[in-house]
């Protein structure tokens, strides 16, 4: 798989996180409200790619596992810089749903791939 339609995965599972979020708490699903809840995570992703140079590689999991590293933690931190909220229990929610969306395609493109 070429590293941009794995790089428009990983955001396309970003922003699919932040849409339920903003769902679960009936918050508008507009593209700016979205896209405003997902910067932060989007953040820690694209560092996370940087990390990983996910262009080498982009559907391994151990690249997976890299890029979705930082993606909370940046976020949590990038939220908390912007006065939006972190709460304990945010933080399990989009640890958990983060690792399955960015890591569980690559765990199904390997499986794919046998």
């Amino acid at each position: 798989m070429p590293w941009p339609l794995a790089a428009g995965l990983d955001t396309a599972a970003v922003l699919l996180f932040a849409a339920a979020g903003r769902r679960s708490h009936e918050e508008s699903l507009t593209a700016a409200g979205v896209a405003g809840t997902a910067w932060p995570f989007l953040t820690g992703t694209l560092i996370g790619w940087l990390l990983a140079r996910g262009w080498r590689r982009p559907t391994t999991v151990p690249t997976g596992l890299i890029i979705w590293a930082p993606t909370v933690p940046v976020g949590m931190a990038l939220r908390a810089l912007t006065g939006q909220g972190t709460a304990a229990a945010f933080w399990v929610v989009a640890t958990v749903s983060t690792a399955v969306l960015l890591v569980g395609w690559r765990v199904i493109a390997r499986v794919a791939r046998r």
